[in-house]
């Protein structure tokens, strides 16, 4: 018979805290605990009777944190200046509004990987399709401004 969860917590929240400190430090630590108690509250229920439940919830724990360092790793870093790349690609009034009269995956897909920079794996999730339709997307719209555009 399993313990109710709040006592899981009483029991155990100190060895998790302490897993997390290890592996970020004091300042990041709560917030993975926090994590790995949501996570283990979500999966409690089917956690098997008998179940080693400390042991459990280090490896959530260690999870959690492993996760927090590498969303820190993926966030930006703080500059004194933004470099100057000079003028944007798309400065152009009328070039936006050739842009305007693409059709929408095209739009979004040009906009997304030339003006926004994201590869087309990432264009792909965002617009609903796969990899290589977001690259014809882009591919198409690029050549259908190309036709249309005269600066």
């Amino acid at each position: 018979m399993k313990h109710p969860f709040e006592r899981v917590v009483q029991e155990h929240g100190a060895t998790v805290l302490r897993v997390c400190r290890a592996v970020l430090g004091v300042q990041d630590a709560d917030d993975a605990w926090s994590e790995t108690f949501l996570a283990a509250l979500r999966a409690y229920p089917s956690l098997p009777d008998g179940a080693n439940v400390e042991a459990w919830l280090v490896t959530i724990a260690h999870r959690k944190a492993i996760d927090v360092i590498r969303a820190r790793e993926r966030a930006p870093l703080p500059v004194a200046e933004l470099p100057s790349t000079g003028p944007a690609p798309a400065a152009d009034p009328d070039l936006w509004a050739l842009v305007a009269t693409l059709p929408d995956r095209q739009r979004q897909a040009v906009a997304y990987h030339f003006f926004a920079g994201l590869p087309h794996s990432e264009v792909a999730a965002i617009i609903g399709c796969t990899p290589d339709a977001a690259r014809r997307a882009s591919s198409d719209g690029v050549a259908a401004l190309r036709a249309k555009w005269q600066p």
